[in-house]
């Protein structure tokens, strides 16, 4: 089994202490996130998780317990998000310059295939068009050099979650979205970020684009059986996740996390509806409790 922390939540930056009392006791409960009421119970005993993927901006409080994860024998890789982007679109997460250092420190620590860069998503606007985001992603880039092989890129999608949230944006950065920009300007974006990323010998990978080949940016797989098997020697199922949208390549894993928990506050983020609900939810999050969301478990 395939563990991901999470794609609903930042679990690393935000309830690492949740995370280590159960790793500790051997198993979790997870809501589903469609009917609270239902609820199910996910084994984290390393003989029965085979990876984790954590995703995060601030990997910091649970670099504290890597040690931990390996007396464990939990085999263990990161997904860390480093846009860049100004404090009114990402008001939670380290600046640019910190993401960096933390990101170098990670891998460092952990060797550079185990930690995989996320530009994502890519927002574009009159105030953040491609000239912007290729210089952005260039610094990036060479400052990751090195200490990471590959780099995962998306486009921003509508999400209504978030769609009041990006209004704000667009009061700011004008016209949001890429239909503003004509085929042949996309074009030049896009094989840019791939010219960028092969300088800094990276693979750069698409998530949930497919659409993105005939640039130079292969569609990826974040959850990747190529990965696993490159970096653990694991052969793990290469079927694609059912519960994951058409787009997306994942390979199945469970999630541990929990929707409109998370208080980074970033302007695009599709997993939380509002910043009160969220702030609620983690005021009343227990390290202690069973499950990570604030409603108490049935089981």
């Amino acid at each position: 089994m395939i563990i991901s922390a999470s794609r609903r939540t930042d679990i690393p930056a935000l309830y690492t202490a949740w995370l280590i009392n159960r790793l500790e006791a051997g198993f979790c409960v997870v809501q589903n996130p469609f009917n609270p009421k239902q609820e199910s119970v996910v084994s984290l005993d390393p003989q029965d998780v085979e990876v984790i993927a954590f995703w995060t901006k601030d990997p910091r409080p649970l670099m504290a317990h890597l040690d931990y994860l390996d007396r464990r024998g939990y085999n263990y890789y990161f997904q860390f998000t480093l846009n860049g982007y100004p404090h009114w679109i990402e008001p939670g997460p380290p600046t640019r310059d910190t993401g960096i250092r933390i990101f170098r420190d990670l891998a460092q620590r952990l060797g550079s295939q185990r930690v995989i860069w996320r530009y994502d998503p890519i927002i574009l606007s009159q105030a953040m068009g491609p000239a912007y985001h290729l210089g952005v992603f260039r610094y990036i880039a060479r400052a990751l050099a090195g200490h990471t092989e590959r780099v995962v890129v998306s486009l921003w999608d509508d999400y209504q979650k978030s769609r009041l949230r990006m209004r704000e944006i667009e009061d700011k950065a004008g016209l949001l979205g890429e239909n503003q920009y004509r085929p042949e300007e996309k074009r030049d974006f896009f094989m840019g970020l791939a010219d960028i990323a092969k300088q800094s010998d990276m693979e750069i990978l698409s998530c949930s684009e497919n659409r993105l080949a005939s640039y130079g940016i292969a569609d990826g797989k974040c959850i990747d059986d190529r990965l696993i098997k490159q970096v653990f020697n694991l052969e793990v199922s290469s079927a694609k996740d059912p519960g994951q949208r058409r787009e997306c390549g994942c390979i199945a894993s469970k999630d541990i996390g929990a929707y409109d928990t998370c208080i980074l506050g970033c302007k695009y983020c599709y997993a939380v509806g509002g910043s009160d609900r969220a702030l609620v939810q983690y005021g009343h999050h227990d390290p202690q409790s069973l499950c990570l969301a604030a409603s108490f478990t049935h089981i």
